[in-house]
């Protein structure tokens, strides 16, 4: 059967699912009309030391700011990757309280987290590369009571996973690995952790080309997944679920994601963000988002090699990092955002 045909069958099922959903009540309406529109307060570089900065996230933990990231010579494989955390009171003022590595090891992809009992969480991608090609990959995961030191990283799951990000909800941590690569398709998984050591498999997601994911939690604990798709040229994917999280109901998005993060603000509206891909040049954006929406409303200056952003929201503001090659060097940077 060919990948068209099944493609077509998958999103005939994911409709038919959708239909159901909604007969039954279980997926309540988010709003996605009259949204406040958006414009940049400001924007600030606040770290270009490495040759090659990248792959953001960002956190406020016990009243500073913390953004992370992978410094490096280059953007691709062959690098041994390390992880950088920043700290700053303000947002204005950034210096550096650790650099995590491994030897022969290529850290990538950072994403802070806070655990139930306190602690800062870091977890990473770590591939192994020989003469410049991939030969293997597994998750590493460090921890922090203060932000400033960190335990040594530790591997978490299997040879071949990534487990991409994860969102702590009463108690547990959750996050999708991709594991597969070439010829052997890409597949994604869904677990969940009670320490962010220990995983247990709850579903694999059966969605096409399952990459980079971010879950998030919405009222009466519906999860929600923005995925990337593994393929370049292919359109990301919006996902929802109930609890226990084994039956889900796609939406195929009208463009491309690279690092895809998202976000829902007090007020309840979501907003995502990654990289939007264009034959004038890449960007990274802003994008209203809902259950069936993602749609890009503002640019940040960037260009080039960019995206990977963190977002929180904090004094009314969304605060994101991210970085970008615009200004000739791959940089990070700090925008603030306001919703008028």
């Amino acid at each position: 059967m060919s990948n068209q045909i099944l493609r077509r069958e998958f999103l005939q099922k994911s409709a038919a699912l959708a239909v159901g959903s909604l007969a039954n009540g279980s997926l309540p309406a988010l709003s996605e009309t009259s949204r406040p529109k958006p414009e940049i307060v400001s924007v600030r570089k606040i770290w270009d030391q490495a040759p090659h900065n990248a792959f953001t996230d960002l956190i406020r933990f016990r009243q500073q700011w913390y953004s992370t990231f992978r410094e490096a010579d280059v953007h691709g494989a062959g690098e041994d990757g390390k992880v950088q955390v920043l700290v700053s009171a303000d947002g204005e003022e950034w210096k550096s309280v650790a650099l995590l590595a491994e030897d022969g090891i290529d850290l990538r992809d950072p994403k802070l987290s806070i655990t139930p009992d306190g602690r800062l969480m870091l977890l990473a991608g770590g591939s192994v590369y020989e003469r410049g090609t991939y030969r293997t990959r597994q998750p590493r995961v460090a921890f922090s009571s203060d932000g400033g030191k960190w335990s040594a990283t530790q591997r978490i799951l299997g040879d071949g996973h990534w487990l991409w990000r994860v969102t702590w909800h009463e108690g547990r941590a959750y996050g999708v690995s991709k594991l597969g690569e070439g010829n052997n398709p890409r597949r994604g998984f869904l677990y969940r952790s009670t320490d962010g050591l220990h995983y247990e498999l709850i579903t694999e997601l059966h969605v096409p080309g399952v990459s980079e994911t971010t879950l998030r939690f919405l009222e009466g604990g519906e999860m929600m997944a923005l995925v990337r798709h593994e393929e370049g040229n292919k359109h990301g994917w919006i996902g929802t679920s109930q609890p226990p999280y084994t039956r889900w109901t796609w939406h195929e998005t009208e463009y491309r994601l690279g690092g895809p993060n998202f976000i829902q603000i007090p007020d309840g509206t979501l907003w995502a963000s990654s990289r939007r891909y264009h034959p004038d040049g890449n960007s990274t954006v802003l994008a209203e988002m809902g259950r069936e929406l993602y749609k890009p409303v503002l640019t940040l200056p960037s260009g080039g090699d960019t995206s990977y952003p963190g977002l929180v929201w904090h004094d009314e503001l969304l605060w994101m990092s991210y970085y970008s090659s615009h200004e000739a060097k791959t940089s990070i940077y700090l925008a603030k955002i306001r919703h008028s």
